[in-house]
């Protein structure tokens, strides 16, 4: 916190300041390591500024899975929060054709549904605001091992019309001239339910890995909500981190 200051002449506005301050801070070995954040009235007298600014740059990070709230405790690092750039990151089609596996389409389903709250607040988008959602059931010939659910912003231009079979993200740009950047994303284990169980062809309570994806563009504006349910034999999700 002592390495970090506050430009009032600067024309960013004080809140991307403290959301970016905040995204240094996170990534210090301390709190990665699960030490508490320096809560918000400390940092605001810290800075000079208001409590309000911090909790509207700490809201962001929260609502990307970033940063964990605990009354009466504290904020945190969740756990198992990742970042990557598109130098490292691309869309699951191009992940696959690069490793030369070859997925098929077992289902997808396209609808226009009315935004929950969560997709509202992370969209920032009025409520009852509709935005196309994407189904899709992917896997190899011997069977489905991945589903995945997608929220699209509605800047995005996407409709229930579109050919989905077509890798995602280069669609968005060469289609409609949206451009990814950057994927935040969450990572735990689950049990199967009764519809995964059904969807993967596994037994209910087996272990699934679970990933929660907030793709953006190069202004950092959330484009898609991307929820991916594989199946734990099939997949091992690997990180490579370079030492600087």
């Amino acid at each position: 916190m002592d390495n970090f200051a506050i430009d009032h002449n600067s024309v960013l506005p004080l809140h991307l300041q403290v959301e970016e301050m905040l995204r240094k801070l996170i990534e210090q070995p301390e709190y990665q390591n699960g030490k508490l954040l320096p809560n918000e009235v400390h940092i605001a007298r810290k800075l000079g500024i208001s409590r309000n600014t911090v909790r509207q740059a700490a809201n962001k990070l929260v609502q990307e899975r970033l940063l964990v709230r605990k009354k009466g405790v504290g904020t945190k690092v969740a756990k198992n929060s990742l970042t990557t750039k598109l130098n490292k990151w691309t869309s699951f089609t191009h992940e696959m054709d690069e490793k030369g596996v070859v997925f098929k389409n077992y289902s997808i389903k396209v609808s226009l549904v009315v935004a929950d709250k969560e997709i509202c607040s992370l969209f920032n988008i009025k409520e009852k605001t509709k935005v196309i959602k994407l189904e899709r059931l992917r896997g190899l010939n011997k069977g489905p091992i991945v589903y995945f659910i997608s929220y699209f912003h509605p800047r995005t231009g996407l409709t229930e019309k579109e050919d989905f079979s077509k890798p995602l993200y280069e669609k968005l740009e060469k289609e409609h001239n949206v451009t990814v950047a950057v994927s935040k994303e969450g990572i735990s284990a689950i049990l199967a339910n009764k519809n995964l169980a059904e969807k993967l062809h596994i037994k209910i309570g087996d272990p699934i890995l679970f990933r929660k994806r907030v793709v953006c563009d190069p202004g950092d504006r959330p484009i898609e909500y991307n929820l991916g349910y594989y199946r734990a034999d099939s997949f091992t999700y690997t990180i490579d981190i370079a030492k600087d």
